[in-house]
């Protein structure tokens, strides 16, 4: 006799919730995305306005201060590196097919193939652009993000006080200790991940223009970049490197495998456990599922926000939902 499955109203209730989670955090990402990057630099910016208060300089011309350092820095990084990719990007592009001609792919690979391949290379640097230009252009969302973190560096405790009046002081408590949480594991994330990105790009650049393999900046910057994908992304990343190699010699090809392969080495035993030692990680595993969902979701949007929103759900279920099953 066939077992009767009961659904109690509480579990059809909490799904109906989850799942209306769900949808809203996908209609809103675009908000999602801004909040995190105002967390962002809230979490950057918090060392060097204590360190400011100091001196006794009041808190609004300290953040003044360090958001004018901050402009600055991004500013000359810019100016500095985009004449340079864009030429190499361009130099990489045209040279490609005699580089593929080089390694022998020409007999396996027809004509055709290699000139989608070309195509959807051409393509990379205005998909870039595009996104830049969709996160920065809009002078809204960038005033938004530039308020909401300033808000938070300088009115931190006041938005506690005003939490008091709206859920009481102590849903206000609750609700702190969350955001302090989420503050603290997705700041040190970020800061972990941007860090581990920027040595590994640093590393290859260093590495490919000691071995005089062209094109190091943007090979450098793409091992940088796809460093976000755990297990997967120095894999990719490894791959037109050591073609351009065999493409000019078969030496310099497997001089160019023995760096990636070291360099993953230095990753896995001295730049992680290093870098990432003050930052809860997240499971590697779970990233590439978390950047799968999300690009299916939500496209390159949505592979910026996935590990933050999966952080964001951790915390919050671990400091307020599963506490307060506990409890009750």
């Amino acid at each position: 006799m066939p077992q009767k499955i009961e659904i109690s109203q509480k579990t059809i209730i909490f799904t109906a919730f989850f799942l209306a989670g769900l949808w809203i955090v996908y209609y809103i990402r675009d908000i999602i995305l801004q909040l995190y990057l105002a967390l962002l630099i809230t979490t950057v910016l918090s060392p060097i306005i204590g360190k400011l208060s100091k001196y006794k300089i009041p808190k609004t011309v300290s953040i003044l201060l360090a958001y004018l350092t901050l402009l600055t820095i991004i500013s000359f990084s810019v100016a500095a590196i985009v004449p340079p990719l864009v030429e190499q990007t361009s130099s990489f592009i045209s040279n490609l097919p005699l580089f593929l001609k080089n390694v022998g792919f020409s007999v396996v690979i027809s004509d055709q193939i290699v000139q989608q391949l070309i195509t959807q290379l051409g393509s990379l640097p205005a998909q870039i652009a595009k996104l830049t230009l969709s996160l920065f252009s809009n002078v809204i969302g960038v005033v938004a993000v530039l308020v909401f973190a300033f808000y938070l560096l300088s009115e931190r405790e006041r938005l506690e006080e005003q939490l008091a009046h709206f859920v009481g002081e102590k849903k206000k408590d609750e609700l702190v200790k969350v955001m302090s949480a989420l503050e603290i594991r997705l700041g040190s994330w970020a800061i972990g991940q941007i860090t581990l990105m920027f040595v590994v790009g640093l590393t290859s650049y260093i590495g490919l223009r000691l071995l005089g393999i062209p094109f190091a900046l943007p090979l450098a910057i793409l091992a940088g970049i796809l460093e976000v994908i755990p297990y997967i992304g120095p894999t990719l990343a490894a791959i037109p490197a050591v073609l351009i190699g065999f493409g000019i010699s078969p030496i310099l090809g497997f001089a160019t495998a023995a760096l990636a392969f070291l360099i993953q080495q230095l990753e896995n035993y001295v730049f992680v456990p290093q870098i990432m030692r003050r930052s809860t990680g997240v499971n590697p595993v779970i990233t590439l599922l978390a950047l799968a969902i999300g690009f299916r979701l939500a496209g390159i949007i949505g592979i910026l926000i996935a590990v933050p929103v999966y952080i964001t759900i951790q915390v919050v279920t671990k400091e307020y939902f599963l506490k307060g099953v506990r409890s009750s």
